[in-house]
């Protein structure tokens, strides 16, 4: 991903053809070896950081002109602060390894036209002092930084993350195996949001034919042609969301007391289904090796002439789990307008989100203040109710 990159990028490619050492680490370019100089205007090499922006694997132009720098503060030949560019002092590592000290903001009126633009310009104002004093010192040194193995789990690079500077947050959930049992509406939509995170694998679940009912409550639009074949469910999104994310394993088979240990691997389950007795099984076993999950629940039923019900977030964690027997429905199935066919993507799509906000809290993404093992959301009040809650004292 990274060579071709800067192959298929003018702009990244003049950067490296001119002798710039540039190096790609995840979302963001540094360029080293850039000349400064310190408070006591001694020679200095920096490295300047910034995000990219990209469309597949070509970059377009900067949406964000301010610059990360790895170093001490540059001065100018009389020992004075460059102030023109002073923007933020902020110590961080914005990717493993990459730790910088400072942000520097020069924004040209037009803006910049490309990364050669802007890496050039900012090089130019750090480095001028320093070639005043040292004539023959240069950024341009054509050393070829070697560039890292790449074992991404995306097909192109995450330019969100490096735009957002969350990568560490994001770096939390790598490595991880993740199943999805169950692609009916909300499990397409779990499927939508785990694959835009740099997971390992996703698992899906599912031996049913994508028919024309499923492509009104799930994510995306599946053409008519794509309907007329009746694909598998968990072909069909692994051929949409390879795409996207290279771990996408399709399993098109159901979970039944035969084939459980293939949840055996996974770090973490999400159990998307409407039949109460497979859900007991799995999250029975699930339980009982340790592994964690969240069981979503959708119950809506028509009170005269509007709908109205609940949606249900279930968490088990080797920590807590005692809860789930009078939280999961396990028996007979209830009254349930919603297994009438009634075609309500947006309460998929809300019980989907709640549930990876609910995963990404457990690995520590987002804060956690209550550590709510079961949440239910009321639509005709819009009441969020959160149960089941871990000790203050007990959450990462």
């Amino acid at each position: 991903m990274q060579q071709p990159l800067i192959n298929r990028s003018p702009d990244l490619k003049r950067l490296r053809d001119e002798g710039y050492e540039i190096e790609l680490k995840g979302p963001y370019l540094l360029v080293h070896h850039i000349p400064y100089l310190n408070t006591s205007r001694e020679l200095c090499f920096g490295i300047l950081v910034t995000s990219l922006d990209t469309s597949g694997q070509t970059t377009t132009r900067p949406s964000y002109h301010v610059i990360h720098f790895t170093g001490e503060y540059p001065h100018r030949s009389d020992g004075r602060r460059i102030t023109g560019i002073e923007h933020q002092n902020c110590t961080q590592e914005l990717y493993p390894g990459v730790i910088v000290q400072f942000a520097f903001s020069n924004k040209p009126p037009e803006g910049y036209a490309d990364y050669y633009h802007k890496v050039t310009r900012y090089a130019e104002i750090i480095s001028a002092p320093a070639k005043t004093l040292y004539p023959d010192t240069t950024e341009k040194t054509f050393k070829v930084v070697p560039m890292e193995d790449d074992a991404a789990p995306f097909q192109y690079l995450d330019t969100n993350s490096g735009r957002a500077n969350i990568y560490q947050l994001n770096a939390r959930l790598e490595g991880q195996k993740i199943a999805i049992v169950g692609l009916g509406g909300t499990g397409a939509y779990i499927l939508d949001l785990v694959a835009k995170t740099p997971v390992w694998e996703i698992h899906q679940f599912d031996g049913d034919v994508l028919h024309t009912h499923n492509a009104f409550r799930s994510p995306g639009a599946a053409s008519l042609e794509e309907l007329d074949s009746e694909p598998l469910k968990v072909e069909y999104y692994r051929n949409k969301y390879s795409n996207m994310h290279k771990g996408i394993v399709a399993h098109p088979y159901y979970v039944t007391a035969a084939n459980l240990s293939l949840l055996d691997m996974m770090n973490f389950v999400f159990i998307s289904l409407d039949r109460n007795e497979a859900r007991g099984l799995i999250a029975s076993y699930l339980r009982s090796r340790g592994i964690a999950f969240i069981d979503v629940g959708l119950g809506v039923n028509l009170v005269g002439d509007r709908l109205t019900g609940m949606i249900r977030i279930t968490t088990s964690t080797e920590t807590q789990n005692a809860h789930l027997h009078k939280r999961l429905p396990v028996g007979e199935q209830g009254n349930n307008d919603y297994d009438a066919n009634i075609q309500i993507a947006e309460l998929n799509a809300l019980n989907a989100n709640l549930a990876v906000i609910k995963w990404k809290k457990l690995n520590n993404f987002y804060h956690d203040l209550e550590g709510e093992h079961n949440s239910l959301y009321a639509i005709n009040n819009s009441e969020l109710y959160n149960e089941d809650q871990v000790l203050t004292a007990q959450l990462r």
